[in-house]
């Protein structure tokens, strides 16, 4: 995955004590993203607007709203969460990720 054109925010997101790191990138047409890397462990994030989850290295499993089944998601695979709402999410490696806010 290659991004050209884009901004990046200097300024780092960090959650959970620094096991969740992103930075932002903003792109010409004013679309965003987020690239970041998760520590082994469990979350849960909530969501404003739809994102869409890239997973580029490790694994992870996920839970979403309204889901009574955790899914496992591998390096190369993704999955949607709908906006104004929370996944829970257990990080079985470490992993880096690529969200688009859609």
């Amino acid at each position: 995955m290659q991004f050209t054109n884009v901004t990046v925010e200097v300024g780092g997101n960090s959650y959970f004590g620094g096991a969740v790191t992103s930075r932002t990138l903003w792109f010409e047409d004013g679309s965003k993203k987020t690239l970041g890397f998760m520590q082994i462990g469990e979350y849960e994030f909530g969501t404003q607007a739809p994102e869409l989850m890239e997973i580029t290295s490790g694994e992870v499993e996920i839970l979403l709203p309204n889901e009574s089944q955790w899914q496992t998601i591998q390096a190369g695979g993704s999955f949607h969460v709908e906006g104004d709402s929370s996944f829970k999410i257990k990080v079985n490696a470490l992993t880096d990720y690529c969200c688009s806010y859609l």
